[in-house]
């Protein structure tokens, strides 16, 4: 852990009143390695070129750079490379679906009245939002997976929920505010079975623990790269070949066409005809380091490392009087985020006091606003773990929490 600790320079920082930095707040965006960095740096440096514009030596080493790095993405999540399309973020991705499945040209994709789009009540804004607005186009419905009170996905009527009219269900893989791990195989099989597509939101597991698109059997995924170690400004859009074809792009521009003339215009192939305009070819090549770094360290080791951190976490902040975790409470399907309320303090509150001793936590709604209305809570505190995590880092949690009880006069 030492050693793995010292690729993250910003573990060193210093913050409020002299404390060490103790960062939980992956779940929005992780910490990056020197060897991203490096990584970055060296593309601009020695290689920094428009990718797929020029025959000169710098865009030849950029495109190959470019096109390196969606090779060692595409085969981390066990994707074709031609599947593999590079975005800005996850939001993007899912708006590009989205987009798409309200556009005539893409053919039996197309939402009209009558079809639904399912979701579920712990889905972050991101995949949210963008199916409501297809839903509000297309005159298509919008249904929902409820929750349970312990934070799990209630699909006790998921025949009826999915049912023939079902067009797309679109949910995550691991909730950003519950930790919950979501029950793929029951609803990708009912959604295939009715012949609806299944939109996965990948941004909280796939930098988390190992992921494989075939063996998923989703038909489109997401996630972004600025969780999973890597920059800001990349994500990943993966679809399966057949259903990119019947895709109509979302952005035009220079790289993604076939041919133009003054009144019209073909698309290229995917992924060039999601690809519009020069891309983001540091971020790209900066993710692919970091996608290096994780399967050197080996995802399994990866997962198993956070599990034990939430289990000690669990353990730790049960034993608290006051404080209830809103999510399951137990280890059983559910991954390194815990959210959680005091009673007596304000989430915002708490994340002050904490502060103070160089805890770094996320408060607030956590934008899954929905979810917070399902637990009757305005927000929470949210602690989320990585790789970098230590136990001595949750026991400082567990320690702040109660010097925020003190503070309050609440225990």
């Amino acid at each position: 852990m030492e050693r793995v600790r010292e690729d993250f320079p910003i573990l060193s920082k210093v913050m409020r009143q002299g404390a060490s930095l103790k960062y939980l707040d992956s779940g929005a965006t992780s910490q990056k390695p020197i060897q991203v960095l490096d990584a970055e740096r060296r593309f601009y440096t020695e290689s920094n070129a428009a990718v797929h514009r020029g025959s000169h030596l710098l865009a030849e080493q950029a495109s190959e750079a470019f096109e390196s790095a969606r090779q060692i993405i595409a085969s981390f999540i066990g994707a074709e490379v031609d599947e593999t399309i590079f975005t800005k973020s996850a939001t993007e991705a899912l708006n590009a679906i989205a987009y798409s499945f309200g556009n005539p040209g893409s053919g039996r994709l197309c939402l009209k009245p009558g079809d639904k789009v399912v979701v579920s009540e712990m889905e972050h804004h991101a995949n949210l939002i963008p199916w409501q607005q297809l839903c509000k186009r297309t005159g298509a419905t919008l249904a929902w997976f409820p929750i349970t009170k312990d934070g799990r996905l209630d699909l006790s009527n998921l025949d009826e929920i999915v049912d023939a009219s079902t067009k797309v269900v679109a949910i995550t893989h691991q909730s950003n505010v519950l930790g919950t791990i979501n029950p793929l195989e029951a609803i990708v099989e009912r959604a295939h079975a009715v012949g609806a597509v299944v939109v996965l939101d990948a941004c909280q597991s796939v930098p988390h623990m190992s992921v494989d698109v075939k063996q998923l059997g989703v038909d489109f995924l997401a996630f972004s790269g600025h969780k999973a170690l890597g920059p800001t400004g990349i994500g990943i859009l993966w679809g399966r070949a057949e259903l990119l074809d019947l895709m109509e792009p979302y952005l035009f521009g220079g790289s993604m066409i076939e041919s133009v003339t003054m009144e019209n215009a073909t698309w290229a192939s995917a992924p060039r005809k999601f690809e519009a305009g020069v891309p983001n070819m540091a971020q790209a090549v900066g993710l692919a380091a970091a996608v290096n770094y994780m399967s050197d360290l080996g995802m399994d080791s990866i997962h198993k490392h956070e599990l034990a951190l939430t289990e000690h976490a669990l353990n730790a902040l049960n034993e608290i009087s006051g404080l209830t975790i809103i999510g399951p409470n137990s280890m059983e399907s559910r991954g390194g985020t815990i959210s959680f309320t005091i009673e007596g303090i304000h989430p915002h509150d708490v994340g002050q006091v904490l502060d103070q001793d160089g805890i770094a936590v996320r408060t607030g709604h956590h934008c899954a606003w929905p979810l917070m209305r399902r637990f009757g809570v305005s927000g929470t505190t949210r602690a989320s773990f990585y790789l970098y995590n230590t136990i001595a880092e949750i026991d400082a949690l567990a320690e702040g929490i109660k010097n925020a009880q003190k503070f309050f006069k609440v225990n």
